[in-house]
């Protein structure tokens, strides 16, 4: 293929002209995109409808972990199109991919129960009913509390949005689930102290996405545990967006040595497609029984097949280990060039390939700059620019983002210092 930023021959472009056309007039426009326009990709590299390719290391936003056309989940779905398999299949029948998908992940996470839903923001919607039946049968109906974390990002669904600790998500849509308690993501006393005999649960995420790509400490996450078992409330995990091998580890939480009751997943579980699962200790199925919580699409046979296929490619091509050694180079590479730029950047944070860069100036400049040369990455807030690499990066694509980074920075290192000596000037 070419180097990022080529551009081939064009392909559908009147068509894509039509499409988008159609999206302006029809489409809620609930979202802020780009220029871009997808029509094809292989590995971690994207084709626009000119033929122009991009070399992609946001991955969907975490969903895309194996690339594109990874040739294992090719061969599932063409496998899947061979047979006369059913699309869909209710969840009061059986199929072959359900059952086999939740052992697998049972013993992944060491949880040996699973619902499967569509989205992270169901699984966590899943997560909170059922710390709140569990608590209500055990500590009395009152005992309906929530902590959270300020700066976390749970989804946005009616329970996961209330437990999201930032106002830009949560205003518009209040007055939102009452009993929820937000205390600071690097305050374990505050967190201790949160939490009581009316708490159901602690939610958290091991390293926050949205918030700001922040890992967090391990002491608030033996905090979290603690508190928990002193006041009988269920630690969920929420590992939506950095779980399954982001950070080296399937599961982030686990990875700092702490061990949550209930862990919710989803992003690039199904490699593209929508699959949720929440994973629980065994249990809480007293809980969560006949009626007490459903989903018509989850666990569907063609998302469950493509997660079979998703977990045998990370545990069969050794992506635990590259991620380790991918994610180093990544955060080695950033911090060098932090060192060299301190005017420009304030802060480089992360684990494994979840990589955030706190800048000294608008994130969505360097975003957009990026872009034009052909590199796709994200934001998380307004200053901090974010990396979600397929797990497969390889490490010449890394040294060739750092290369290009750090000379789009050095072009704005001299009109930042112009900029800063007039300012100086007036005063």
């Amino acid at each position: 293929m070419t180097a990022p930023g080529k551009t081939g021959s064009m392909t559908t472009r009147p068509a894509m002209d039509h499409a988008l056309a159609l999206e302006q007039k029809h489409l809620f426009p609930t979202y802020a995109r780009t220029s871009l326009r997808v029509v094809s990709g292989s590995g971690c590299r994207l084709l626009d409808d000119t033929g122009r390719e991009y070399l992609d290391l946001l991955g969907g936003i975490a969903v895309n972990a194996l690339g594109h056309a990874h040739p294992r989940i090719v061969t599932a779905m063409r496998e899947a199109a061979d047979e006369p398999a059913v699309l869909h299949c209710s969840n009061l029948y059986h199929h072959p991919y359900q059952g086999p998908l939740a052992a697998r992940l049972a013993g992944l996470f060491e949880l040996p129960r699973v619902f499967f839903c569509n989205s992270g923001s169901e699984a966590v919607e899943a997560a909170l009913k059922l710390a709140r039946a569990r608590a209500r049968r055990l500590k009395g109906a009152a005992a309906t509390g929530v902590v959270a974390l300020r700066g976390s990002f749970h989804g946005r669904t009616g329970y996961a949005l209330s437990v999201t600790g930032q106002d830009k998500y949560r205003a518009p849509f209040g007055p939102l689930v009452d009993g929820v308690t937000f205390v600071p993501p690097d305050d374990s006393d505050a967190l201790r102290a949160a939490v009581g005999p009316g708490t159901a649960a602690v939610i958290l995420e091991p390293v926050q996405g949205e918030g700001g790509v922040r890992p967090l400490d391990t002491a608030l996450l033996q905090a979290a545990r603690e508190a928990c078992d002193e006041s009988g409330a269920l630690l969920v995990s929420d590992e939506v967006q950095c779980g399954l091998g982001r950070t080296g580890a399937w599961s982030a939480c686990r990875q700092s040595g702490v061990r949550p009751d209930l862990v919710a997943l989803a992003k690039p579980l199904a490699a593209g497609l929508p699959l949720g699962a929440l994973l629980g200790r065994d249990e809480l199925t007293e809980d969560f029984g006949p009626g007490t919580h459903g989903s018509t699409f989850g666990g569907g046979p063609l998302p469950c097949r493509l997660a079979l296929a998703f977990l045998d490619a990370v545990e069969q091509e050794g992506l635990l280990d590259a991620v380790a050694r991918r994610g180093a180079q990544l955060l080695a590479g950033l911090r060098a060039v932090a060192g060299r730029r301190p005017g420009l950047i304030e802060s480089v944070r992360g684990r494994g390939l979840m990589v955030g860069v706190t800048l000294r100036l608008p994130a969505s400049d360097l975003i957009e700059a990026l872009f034009e040369e052909g590199i796709i990455v994200g934001g998380a807030g307004e200053s901090v620019l974010r990396l979600l690499p397929p797990l497969i990066v390889s490490a010449a694509e890394i040294d060739s983002f750092l290369r290009l980074f750090d000379a789009l920075l050095d072009r704005r290192e001299p009109a930042r210092r112009i900029t800063a000596g007039r300012q100086e000037t007036r005063t």
